[in-house]
């Protein structure tokens, strides 16, 4: 049996993950944290927006991987708890489909991507579920309902299970079935 079929996730699950020790998440909001801890964010699971993956070329590169886990969320749901000063930003709208800007929030100590800022999405932020401290969120509330640019997924990734996919560009839309 798998280790995490053993947690409930109905609780919070705050496992070492990072340098950081104080992540939390009570009463619908959480914390997002960098991985030296330097950078942390404070969310309400109310502004969420919307949950996806992302396999688009730009996410690709920008997190190193295949894919990004995101979330968007309402900027009025969201606020800096330390570190505001000490994120570096990269901006630019030549690589982006939209051709409008799209700025990304890095750590400047460990480099982490705390989440990226978009023209073309005003109001919201694009935050990575992977910096959320609580582990269980990211099963749960946090769990992609949505899987975009398909067309750039490698092929060795079949998708995420039960979500709407978006072939961008094509104009497609389809819903994966559960297995």
């Amino acid at each position: 049996m798998a280790a995490s079929s053993t947690i409930d996730k109905s609780k919070p699950y705050i496992p070492v993950a990072g340098l950081a020790s104080d992540g939390w998440s009570e009463d619908r909001k959480a914390t997002a944290t960098c991985y030296c801890g330097t950078v942390q964010l404070i969310f309400s699971l109310d502004g969420v927006v919307n949950t996806f993956v992302c396999n688009c070329t730009d996410c690709r590169k920008i997190t190193a991987s295949m894919f990004a886990s995101n979330f968007t969320v309402k900027d009025s749901h969201f606020e800096h708890a330390r570190g505001k000063d000490r994120l570096k930003t990269f901006s630019q709208s030549q690589t982006i489909a939209s051709g409008k800007a799209m700025a990304n929030y890095f750590c400047d100590n460990c480099g982490t991507l705390m989440y990226r800022v978009g023209e073309r999405f005003p109001g919201v932020s694009i935050l990575r579920i992977g910096t959320v401290d609580d582990f269980s969120l990211h099963e749960t509330e946090l769990r992609p309902r949505q899987e975009m640019w398909t067309k750039n997924r490698v092929c060795w990734f079949t998708g995420v299970q039960g979500v709407e996919e978006t072939f961008e560009g094509q104009g497609q839309r389809t819903k994966r079935s559960q297995l």
